[in-house]
């Protein structure tokens, strides 16, 4: 065999179960961690060499090989599921050739004069999931895990709109899916958490599957997940799939609608094609196609492998990738001090744009790849925006690479940088006032669109703003003059006067937007909304103790004591205070917009709600706030009424008696809403 061929067999044993230990691992980053370091073909190249040795060599099999179970165990926070059928996972083709040699085999399978029907439908990159109807009720839903044994995730996926939670019938049912995450919801989660000073997440699958493992229901609700179905479980009354489709759709699942019938493999490709062309328009992600045997007769004629049916397969689509050289390295200090590596390359055409840097994301992951200044690497943008190195290719390395080093001092102050407890990032101990590097990123940060909106006001100009001296804090920002300006490089006067005039506007902003633009750690836009509706002003903020202001902010729905903790220790440092005072001095000092007053028979009034309801935790805020309510996540002594649902559990009980706030259940709720407050009131546990 050529050595040269990708798919070559090992040498030896020892090469061949070094390669199953490797599938085992690259397995449990993917369906354990959520967070595989090797792309979808690099995989599969990997499993098809596994699967061409095991073949040539049958007496090297070992037990514990990938090719002899489905998957990998899943994690412990959950209880776990045994299902009687499998989930299985698919064959891939990444060609045109190969889907029609796969054709080939399924009418080999069906014998001579036999010829399939298809379904074609889009392979949504989420996390796989079923679940179960006793009586027309959704009873229980559990991720895919190893195929045999997921986890419970029943009260995570009752926060999912599109999921009924009953039938029109009283059926005994389990049906299976995707749950997935739109794009646009990422990446408003994601600017959240940039604005919080956090990290942000890699992608929407893994953020998809790390939400459903979270053991809060109610911070789940707070990212919305989607779904689609389109598998029955079991005995189904129909004769294809495509009929099985159907009669989902009819009960109320949401099965995608523009699912394809091919009569042909040609008309398999097709569809492809198409899908191929509108797949930027969707706003989900999908990593391919999948391919099914219509009839469900001749799926049963054609069978299964031991790891995949025969009667389906998943065409993948390339990923937005290519091939470079890292010529060297970059280290940037971040806004809350974080130092972020990122690999200087050759340039390099990528989904449409020319890439010359790529994130490393942090040193650890630097260190797991081994990436190298010479290395051979490929880059990929995550989710479709952002490049990124996803692999090095180790075999190109050239003798003469060098071994990339983690900084010790920051490369804007020279501090000596730390680690957090529990964290991967290093981090530049001093603050903006200390750190240059720092202060960049937090005016550039204050100046961006969303925030202040200082049209014009980019990270270069802020250089040299902050190199010349002639910005210190963001308050200085509205003390600079046209003629300051246009002495600076490559400042013109129409250009010096347009940004002039940028910063003017900008002392309009309304409050919450200029509480966000601070960059308070967890205090992204949602956040900073509330705490503008809270005090009305900064005066009123900087007028409390820092104490005060953290119990007032205990108040703010939403408000845990950690980010409570955060906006009052920020206010209580006395050069923020300052920064703060000079602002208003210099006319930024906006008070929150008037929203329209609110109507309705719980105005007045306010709810904290507690325990598992017949409706996800948003919905039922969306009704209290429709008829004129506040919804609140702590039981104070404003809170007007607790609304206890099922597995309820003690704390806001207890809190609820102590304060002698009243608690009712759900339908007492619905009767204040629909006016009849004399029939709900009481209808809970007690209370004062």
């Amino acid at each position: 065999m050529d050595k040269t061929d990708p798919l070559a067999s090992p040498s030896d044993r020892a090469a061949y179960e070094a390669l199953a230990r490797e599938i085992l691992e690259h397995d449990r980053r993917y369906y354990v961690d959520n967070a595989p370091i090797v792309t979808d073909p690099e995989y599969d190249r990997l499993r098809k060499r596994l699967e061409r040795t095991e073949a040539e060599h049958p007496d090297w099999v070992v037990p514990w090989s990938p090719t002899q179970r489905v998957g990998h165990e899943p994690l412990s926070a959950f209880r776990k599921v045994v299902r009687e059928v499998p989930m299985l996972s698919l064959d891939n083709t990444y060609s045109e050739g190969d889907l029609r040699e796969w054709h080939d085999r399924v009418l080999r399978g069906l014998g001579p004069g036999v010829l399939p029907t298809y379904v074609v439908e889009p392979k949504i990159d989420g996390i796989g999931i079923e679940l179960v109807y006793e009586k027309g009720v959704f009873t229980l839903g559990a991720t895919r895990g190893d195929g045999r044994v997921g986890e419970d995730v029943t009260q995570n996926l009752k926060t999912i709109q599109v999921l009924p939670l009953h039938l029109p019938e009283p059926i005994d049912v389990t049906v299976r899916g995707e749950v997935y995450m739109e794009r646009a919801v990422f990446v408003a989660i994601n600017r959240e958490r940039e604005a919080a000073g956090e990290e942000a997440y890699m992608n929407p699958r893994n953020l998809t599957g790390g939400t459903l493992k979270q053991l809060d229901p109610r911070l789940v609700a707070r990212r919305p997940l989607k779904l689609f179905l389109y598998e029955v479980v079991g005995e189904v009354h129909a004769r294809t799939h495509w009929e099985a489709l159907g009669w989902m759709r009819r009960l109320g699942f949401p099965v995608w609608k523009d699912i394809v019938h091919a009569a042909t493999i040609d008309d398999v490709l097709a569809a492809i094609h198409r899908w191929g062309k509108r797949r930027a328009e969707l706003p989900f992600d999908i990593d391919g196609i999948v391919i099914k045997v219509d009839s469900f007769a001749q799926r049963a004629e054609l069978g299964f492998t031991a790891r995949w049916p025969r009667w389906a397969i998943a065409y993948k689509f390339p990923a937005s990738q290519a091939t470079t050289r890292v010529l060297g390295l970059e280290v940037n200090v971040g806004r809350t001090g974080a130092v972020t590596p990122v690999a200087l390359l050759e340039p390099v055409e990528l989904a449409g744009t020319t890439v010359a840097r790529a994130s490393l994301h942090n040193w650890d992951l630097v260190a797991t790849k081994d990436v190298r200044i010479g290395d051979s690497v490929v880059v990929e943008k995550a989710g479709e925006i952002i490049p990124q190195v996803v692999s090095v290719l180790h075999e190109r390395r050239p003798p003469d690479a060098v071994p990339l080093e983690p900084p010790r001092v920051c490369p804007s102050c020279g501090a000596e940088l730390v680690r957090h407890p529990g964290e991967v990032a290093l981090y530049c101990p001093r603050d903006q006032y200390g750190c240059q590097g720092q202060l960049e990123e937090a005016i550039t940060f204050f100046a961006a669109r969303g925030n202040m909106n200082i049209e014009g006001l980019g990270p270069k100009l802020v250089a040299q703003l902050v190199a010349h001296g002639l910005v210190q804090d963001v308050a200085d920002l509205y003390r600079l003059t046209v003629d300051d300006l246009v002495k600076l490089e490559r400042m013109a006067k129409k250009s010096a006067t347009n940004i002039i005039q940028a910063i003017e506007r900008s002392r309009e902003a309304p409050l919450d937007r200029l509480i966000a633009a601070l960059g308070i750690q967890l205090i992204g836009h949602v956040a900073a909304q509330a705490v503008a509706e809270r005090f009305g002003s900064l005066e009123a903020m900087l007028g409390l103790a820092p104490e005060a202001l953290r119990e007032a902010l205990l108040e703010v729905p939403g408000f845990a004591a950690e980010r409570a903790s955060a906006v009052a220790e920020y206010f209580a440092q006395p050069r923020h205070r300052e920064m703060l005072g000079r602002l208003r001095e210099r006319g930024v000092d906006p008070r929150v917009l008037q929203r329209e007053a609110a109507s309705g028979p719980l105005v007045g009034k306010s709810f904290v709600v507690t325990g598992t309801l017949s409706v996800p935790r948003p919905e039922m805020q969306r009704r209290i706030e429709a008829a004129g309510g506040k919804f609140q996540s702590a039981v104070t002594k404003a809170t007007s009424y607790v609304v206890a649902g099922a597995d309820v559990g003690a704390a806001k009980l207890e809190k609820a008696k102590k304060l002698g706030v009243p608690v009712i259940d759900e339908a007492g709720l619905g009767a204040m809403i629909e006016g009849r407050a004399g029939e709900g009131e009481g209808g809970g546990e007690g209370g004062g």
